[in-house]
C-alpha cells in the first residue's frame, strides 16, 4: 500500500511517502528549486519520493494533501457575517483555497502522466488533523496529549486533543482569527525581520533583552479559558485579511500590526537600521509571554487528560526554548515533537492519517531520525570535484573521522556532506557545518564569514546522547535540536561557542544507532579533548541547506569555510595544489 502526501500552497512546501506503513522519504520543495520555504506545489519532492520507494505514479494507492477548504466551513460564514472582512481578502483567500481542487491535474503533471492513468484516490484532510497526525501516530506513545498550534491552516491556529491508539477525542480549538503564531509573526515583522519563517531570529534575540515589555504583551494575548484570545485592536488581519503570496515561490507576508501596536511598542524597526536595546527587551518580552500561554495551555491539557506524555507540533512547535521547559514547568514528563514539525511535516502527517484513521491500519512505526532525503553516491561527489579540477583526498571511514576530527581541533572549520539529507529546518550531522566548539572566536567567524548573518545568531551542539547529563541540566533526547536547555554553569566556559548569551544551548543528542559515522566523529572528538560536543550548524549559506554534492562545492568556495568533506573525500583550501583562483573565496561582500 503505498501512499504519497503533500503539504502544498503552504510554506515549505514538501512531500513524503508512506509504504505498508513505514515512512520510506520525506523531502521539502525548497532542497531542489533553492528557494526558501518556497509554497507551491511539490512536484519535484513527488518525483524523487517515487524514485526513492521504486515505484511508478499508476503504482500509487493514495494521495494526501493537507488542506482541506471545506473544513470549518461553517465557522468561515460565521466569520465573515460578523468581522466583515474586506473583499480583497475573501478573494485572495479563495483564490488559494481553489488551487486544492485541481490537485488531481497537478500530480498527473507533476509525475509526467496522464491524468486517466492513476488510480490513486485522493483525499483532502484538514490541517491540524495532519498535524496531530505527524505529532502522535509516529510517536513512541500508545496514549498523549497533543497540542497543535501554529499561525493558521484550514480556519484553525490551535488545537488540543487527547489521543490513544490510532484515534483522538478533540478537546479545544482556537479558530481565526485567534492565533498565538500570528502574534509572533507580526512582532517578527515588526522588529525589522520581513520574511517568512524569520521567527527564528527574534527567538535568539530574546535572551539578550529584558522583560520590559511584558505588561505591553498582556495586553495583546491573554489566557480565556483552557486557551487563549487575542485582543484584536492591535492587529488588522481580522479586517484587512493578511496580504499573502504563496504559490510558485518564497512565501510572502505583509505586515498586518495596528497602529495601536505601534502606539504601545514605538516605532517599528527599519531592517537596514542596527539592533537596540529596545528591540532586545521587545523580543525577550514577546517570548515570555508566547512561553505563558503555552505553558497555560499545557498545564490546562494535562489537568484534563491525566497524561504525562505530550506531542507537540505545528509551527509554533519549533519555538525550542519553550519546548525545554515543558518537563521542569508542568507535569508532563516525556516530549515528543516530531521532525519537521511545521508545515513541512504535514506532509507525512496527511500519508499516515491515512493508513492509520482512514484505512484503519494500527500503527508500526516511530520516527527517531530525520535522514529522509537524498543521497549521492561516492561516484557523484567524485564527479563533482572532478569537474572543477579540485583536488581531493579519499579516505577509509576510520581515516575520515580521524582528519576530520584534527581539522576541527586545529580551528577549521569544515563542511561535513555525508548520507541521506535530513528532513526539516535543521541540519542533524549529514548536511553540517562543523566547528570546535570551545573556541571563544567561533560563533564570529562562521557568522561573518561564512553564514553572512547576524552577530546574535547562536549555534547548536551535538552531543553525545549518553553524555547529555554530564553538560545539560536537563537529561531528554533532543534528537532534533527541538529543545533548548541550560548548559550546567561549571561547563559553560568549555564550550564558549555553543552556549547562547543567557547561557543555553539547543541541542541535538546523537545516536549510534541512528546516525553512526556522525557519532563515531563526535567520540573521536571527544577521545582527543574531552569534549563530547561539536559545534553544528546548517551546510549553506543564505540558501536552503544543500542538497547535492556541486551545491555543496559551490558553497565552500563562495565562503570562507576551510574545508570540505564530501562524503569520502577530503578537499582543504590549503593544500598546495589548490587552484588559486579559488583559494580564497569568491563572495566580494560581506
Amino acid at each position: 500500500m503505498n501512499i504519497v502526501g503533500i503539504n502544498a500552497f503552504h510554506g515549505d512546501a514538501s512531500a513524503a511517502l508512506v509504504v505498508d506503513g513505514k515512512l520510506i522519504a520525506a523531502i521539502e520543495e525548497e532542497r531542489f528549486n533553492r528557494v526558501k520555504h518556497w509554497a507551491g506545489f511539490p512536484a519535484a519532492s513527488i518525483r524523487y519520493c517515487l524514485e526513492a520507494g521504486g515505484f511508478e505514479a499508476n503504482e500509487v494507492d493514495h494521495v494526501a494533501i493537507s488542506f482541506n477548504p471545506k473544513s470549518n466551513f461553517l465557522r468561515r460564514l460565521g466569520f465573515v457575517a460578523t468581522h466583515w472582512p474586506s473583499m480583497s481578502a475573501i478573494l485572495d483567500r479563495l483564490k488559494r483555497q481553489g488551487k486544492t481542487f485541481a490537485i488531481e491535474d497537478q500530480f498527473a503533471q507533476a509525475v509526467g502522466v496522464d491524468r486517466s492513468t492513476i488510480k490513486a484516490k485522493f483525499h483532502r484532510i484538514e490541517h491540524h488533523q495532519t498535524h496531530v497526525a505527524a505529532g502522535f501516530l509516529i510517536s513512541p506513545y500508545d496514549e498523549a496529549a497533543v497540542l497543535s498550534v501554529d499561525g493558521m491552516g484550514d480556519f484553525t491556529s490551535t488545537l488540543t486533543a487527547h489521543a490513544a491508539g490510532t484515534n483522538w477525542r478533540e478537546l479545544n480549538r482556537v479558530y481565526y482569527p485567534h492565533s498565538i503564531g500570528f502574534l509572533y509573526t507580526a512582532i517578527t515583522m515588526y522588529l525589522g525581520f520581513p520574511h517568512y519563517g524569520d521567527e527564528y531570529k527574534v527567538m535568539g534575540l530574546a535572551p539578550y533583552g529584558e522583560p520590559e515589555f511584558v505588561d505591553s504583551f498582556r495586553k495583546m494575548i491573554y489566557p480565556k479559558g483552557d486557551t487563549f484570545e487575542l485582543n484584536l485592536d492591535y492587529f488588522t488581519h481580522h479586517k484587512r485579511g493578511i496580504r499573502m503570496a504563496w504559490n510558485d515561490g518564497a512565501p510572502t507576508i505583509e505586515p498586518f500590526y495596528s497602529s495601536k501596536l505601534v502606539q504601545e511598542l514605538g516605532p517599528v524597526r527599519d531592517p537596514k537600521t542596527p539592533m537596540t536595546a529596545r528591540h532586545d527587551n521587545i523580543a525577550k518580552s514577546l517570548q515570555v509571554v508566547t512561553e505563558e500561554i503555552i505553558l497555560h495551555m499545557l498545564n490546562r491539557l494535562q489537568e484534563k487528560t491525566g497524561c504525562k506524555n505530550l506531542c507537540m507540533t505545528g509551527g509554533v512547535a519549533m519555538n525550542s526554548v519553550a519546548n525545554g521547559k515543558i518537563t521542569s514547568q508542568t507535569k508532563f514528563e516525556n516530549v515528543y515533537v516530531p521532525a519537521g514539525a511545521a508545515d513541512n511535516g504535514t506532509s507525512f502527517g496527511a500519508a499516515f492519517y491515512v493508513w492509520n484513521r482512514v484505512l484503519g491500519n494500527p500503527r508500526t512505526f516511530v520516527q527517531d531520525h530525520a535522514y529522509w532525503g537524498t543521497e549521492s553516491s561516492r561516484e557523484e561527489c567524485h564527479a563533482a570535484i572532478e569537474k572543477l579540477g579540485l583536488p581531493a583526498e579519499e579516505l577509509d571511514v576510520d581515516r575520515l573521522v580521524d582528519r576530520t576530527t584534527d581539522l576541527i581541533i586545529d580551528g577549521k572549520v569544515v563542511g561535513w556532506f555525508q548520507g541521506r539529507m535530513e528532513f526539516g529546518a535543521r541540519a542533524l550531522g549529514n548536511r553540517t557545518l562543523l566547528a570546535d566548539p570551545r573556541r571563544t572566536d567561533m560563533r564570529d567567524i562562521i557568522n561573518l564569514r561564512i553564514k553572512f548573518r547576524e552577530k546574535f545568531r547562536p549555534f547548536a551542539p551535538s552531543i553525545l546522547e549518553e553524555h547529555v547529563s554530564d553538560w545539560f541540566e536537563i537529561n531528554e533526547s533532543t534528537p532534533y535540536m527541538e529543545k533548548v536547555f541550560p548548559i550546567r554553569l561549571a561547563r559553560r566556559a568549555q564550550i564558549p561557542a555553543v552556549t547562547h548569551v543567557d547561557g543555553s544551548g539547543r541541542l541535538q543528542t546523537v545516536s549510534k544507532r541512528t546516525n553512526p559515522l556522525y557519532h563515531a566523529l563526535i567520540t573521536r572528538f571527544h577521545e582527543k579533548t574531552g569534549i563530547p560536543i561539536v559545534l553544528n550548524t546548517s551546510l549553506n549559506e543564505n540558501e536552503p541547506i544543500v542538497r547535492t554534492p556541486t551545491e555543496a562545492i559551490n558553497c565552500f568556495l563562495r565562503t570562507d569555510m576551510d574545508v570540505l568533506v564530501l562524503g569520502p573525500f577530503v578537499i582543504d583550501r590549503q593544500q598546495a595544489n589548490f587552484p588559486e583562483q579559488f583559494r580564497k573565496r569568491v563572495r566580494s561582500d560581506g
